[in-house]
């Protein structure tokens, strides 16, 4: 039997997300990106953040695709910069490069890949900066990519959204909510633009649904101080599928490493089972 099949109700689908904080510097890692792809389940894996353009991200990808893995990216137009892409066990039947805005059109920051009846998309929202011009160019990222989100749950295509979102939608979400406040990631107007594609639940944060009122699980530490050993972080790596395909969601982890010098990121992949 194929990894994936036409529908999600034939075979249960596994799916993670993670920002690799540079491809290069991850897969030379010895417990990096590499050994991790040899031993996980997920049959698809969206990456951002790779920081590479496609020539090298093919050869820090190497060894996992000549082990079967495919992949389709987006390289960023700024050197070094931004990047998302989607591995997957079989290939994809099509994939498109951002959501039709010209601003964002090249920058790298989505890319979205059909397997069957499913969309599965890459996302690396804009981190901003509060009170300077990347905060500008976030809600305008936000903006335009809020209403491509509308038309896509309206499309009635089972359909999830995954990667670095950039956002701590609820006190849950981030540790030093208190001292955060101020803080791009989790402004008022940022939490409110979630609460929005929320509202009318077409859009669902699976991981939150299975894991309610629970802090965090957290996906970001800052590689400063000791957020990591204290479990100072963020949640901000989320997948948020259309309702239909979230009601299928069985299980969603966080594959926190066991120890700091075992990281390969200052994100961990977020995992989640659809059935």
């Amino acid at each position: 039997m194929s990894w994936l099949c036409t529908s999600l109700l034939d075979v249960s689908t596994i799916i993670t997300t993670v920002n690799v904080n540079g491809i290069r510097a991850a897969a030379k890692k010895e417990h990096g990106i590499l050994a991790w792809l040899a031993s996980t389940a997920s049959q698809i894996v969206c990456l951002q953040e790779v920081r590479a353009d496609d020539k090298q991200l093919h050869a820090s990808l190497a060894p996992a695709l000549e082990a079967g893995w495919h992949l389709v990216s987006a390289e960023p137009e700024v050197k070094g910069r931004n990047g998302v892409a989607i591995l997957s066990r079989t290939p994809a039947d099509a994939h498109r490069i951002g959501f039709g805005d010209p601003e964002f059109e090249g920058s790298g920051r989505y890319l979205e890949a059909d397997f069957g009846d499913l969309t599965v998309g890459s996302l690396y929202l804009p981190s901003g900066e509060t009170g300077t011009p990347k905060q500008e160019e976030k809600e305008r990222f936000m903006a335009t990519f809020g209403e491509y989100l509308g038309k896509a749950a309206a499309g009635g295509r089972d359909t999830v959204v995954v990667g670095d979102w950039n956002i701590a939608h609820t006190e849950l979400d981030i540790k030093n909510w208190k001292g955060n406040k101020k803080s791009s990631g989790f402004l008022p107007n940022e939490r409110a633009w979630l609460d929005e594609l929320f509202a009318d639940g077409r859009w669902v944060d699976v991981p939150r649904k299975l894991h309610p009122e629970v802090e965090g699980p957290y996906s970001w530490w800052s590689y400063r101080g000791q957020a990591f050993d204290n479990d100072a972080g963020w949640r901000i790596d989320y997948q948020l599928a259309t309702a239909d395909l979230a009601e299928r969601a069985v299980s969603s982890v966080v594959e926190r490493a066991v120890s700091y010098d075992l990281r390969w990121s200052d994100h961990a992949p977020v995992t989640v089972e659809y059935q």
